[in-house]
């Protein structure tokens, strides 16, 4: 039976259903104090939000080319938990994908018609076009899937190779050793676990009102509280199947459905869409993101006392980092069997280049059809919401109705796999393992007997969405998730750091003699192993060397 590791868990709960407290007693007041919170640290630490999101893609460019890029997670003789299909559907559909499906249609709106004033670029104009496929490409693709990288590659490399625990406190125990552990390591657990709580709020809130607006029009049931529950209801509902049912089946079966239901929208637009169009403007948009990639990264707007970049990077590289820490155990946990540059590939180029294919295509016919229709797509967002802008493109393609319907379960799908996901991570996260569990090499089971904390957990979240979209409004859960933005970055950070020191230590240790060592873990009571592969490192700390691919 596992124990409940009762900081991490009851913690991150404790403060969200607090703060839910105050906002329905005193909405005004509660969101005024979150949102100068907020202002404060996008103020103070935009600038470190900048310099990192740049790190964090070469470190996964070093990372790649290094001599660590032939490590096998899990060492020489690990066996892949999936294949790399389904590898690459499931890290796809647990990431980024759910907003791929509403801000490809509604953000080159946004910046086509307000981009940012410092720069001087005309809003409408052909500039403003260009630079709204390029800031698409930087929000969308490489940075983003970056700053998951990192910190999941660390943790598969802690560990299945170093057998660290499985924890937040245990990936970066390689550089940082006794500060991550102990009491210490459970408040850095509980500090991410809020951290994607109040994302996974966020992000469902928002879904519930997308999935709403979508019904409505087939069935004109509008978005009430009663509505919007039984949305909710039936999302947790379906999660809970997907955790029965274990996690190599469950939802690898979700994510396999949903990368063939956006391959077939993607197909279909490409088909029935303006794709001459989109594709044109695309490469002139990739050709300006691709040359400008420093400058428009390292955008911070204050030398021209500009606030976009804090409404439009900061505030995606916030979210991305809420997410990033505890999503990090589930990518690296599924990624056993497959080595460093494999991960790489698999975790962040393949989805980018999707993302960017996916932007190319449904970004292109948003901007082509409001050219085309004198604005009539601006006019749409200003009046009915970001929602309402994908039905209205669908509008204007053949077999709309269809094709709507077909959008709604994959949002809904979508929706589903990233909350099981991130569920899951939660879950392990919350458990305490014994020592003869430490590898967790039978995820089937490590799913199963975490079931009702899951159950829990999905239900907790389910509830707090559809209180707040229903009574208080999304805005509040969404600032708070910001909220969580500073304490990620540091801990993102602390694993990019860990990974430099690995990649340099193995640099080091690639020599002929030790290239075929397994790597080999600590033993019970602390003291170093008596093999070849293991050193000291002094103070009675002791590191093994890793494994070499040949």
């Amino acid at each position: 039976m596992h124990k409940i590791r009762k900081i991490p868990t009851i913690l991150p709960f404790g403060v969200l259903f607090l703060g839910i407290i105050a906002n329905l007693v005193d909405e005004e007041g509660t969101q005024a104090v979150i949102l100068n919170m907020n202002n404060w640290v996008i103020d103070e630490f935009g600038w470190l939000l900048s310099i990192s999101s740049v790190l964090f893609v070469l470190t996964c460019v070093v990372a790649y080319f290094s001599a660590i890029g032939h490590v096998r997670i899990g060492g020489e003789g690990a066996k892949p938990l999936l294949s790399k299909f389904n590898w690459f559907s499931i890290t796809l559909c647990t990431t980024v994908a759910v907003g791929l499906l509403f801000w490809s249609t509604a953000e080159p709106i946004y910046h086509l018609y307000g981009p940012p004033e410092s720069l001087g670029i005309e809003a409408n104009s052909d500039a403003a076009r260009r630079f709204s496929f390029s800031t698409l490409y930087l929000h969308w693709s490489f940075t983003p899937y970056a700053i998951y990288c990192i910190p999941a590659l660390t943790f598969a490399l802690a560990f299945y190779n170093l057998k660290k625990e499985k924890s937040i406190g245990g990936f970066l125990s390689p550089l940082f050793g006794r500060f991550t552990q102990g009491i210490w390591g459970q408040l850095i657990d509980a500090i991410a676990l809020f951290a994607l709580i109040t994302g996974m709020a966020s992000g469902l809130g928002q879904g519930l009102l997308t999935l709403a607006g979508g019904l409505n029009k087939f069935v004109g049931i509008g978005n009430s509280p009663v509505v919007l529950a039984a949305i909710a209801a039936l999302i947790v509902a379906t999660v809970v199947v997907s955790a029965v049912s274990g996690l190599l089946k469950g939802i690898r079966i979700l994510s396999d459905l949903n990368l063939k239901f956006f391959i077939g929208l993607l197909v279909f637009v490409l088909v029935f869409g303006p794709t001459g169009y989109s594709a044109s403007a695309g490469v002139d948009g990739f050709g300006d993101y691709t040359s400008n990639f420093f400058n428009k990264s390292f955008f911070t707007g204050e030398l021209g006392h500009d606030d976009w970049p804090k409404w439009w990077t900061n505030f995606y590289w916030a979210q991305w980092l809420t997410w990033a820490p505890v999503t990090a155990l589930f990518l690296g946990h599924i990624s056993r069997g497959y080595t460093v540059r494999e991960f790489i590939l698999t975790v962040m180029v393949f989805p980018s280049l999707f993302s960017i294919l996916w932007m190319t295509l449904f970004g292109g016919m948003s901007m082509y059809f409001d050219e085309v229709s004198g604005g009539a797509v601006k006019q749409t967002l200003d009046e009915n919401g970001v929602e309402s802008i994908i039905y209205y493109i669908f509008e204007q393609l053949p077999l709309s109705g269809i094709i709507t319907f077909v959008f709604i379960i994959i949002s809904f799908v979508s929706f589903v796999t990233a909350a099981d996901s991130s569920t899951e991570a939660i879950a392990s996260v919350c458990i305490e393992v014994g020592k003869d569990e430490k590898e967790y090499e039978n995820m089937e089971s490590t799913s199963k007997t975490s079931f009702w904390l899951k159950v829990m957990i999905v239900s907790s979240i389910g509830f707090v969405s559809w209180s707040m979209t229903s009574f208080a409004g999304i805005n509040g859960v969404k600032i708070l998730a910001n909220l969580g933005m500073l304490p990620s970055l540091l801990i993102v950070l602390g694993a990019m750091f860990t990974l430099w020191s690995l990649m340099a230590k193995y640099t080091r240790e690639s020599r002929p003699a030790t290239r075929n060592l397994m790597l080999v873990p600590d033993n019970t009571d602390g003291q170093a192993v008596n093999l070849p592969a293991y050193e000291s490192l002094g103070d009675g700390i002791t590191q093994p060397i890793m494994a070499y691919d040949r």
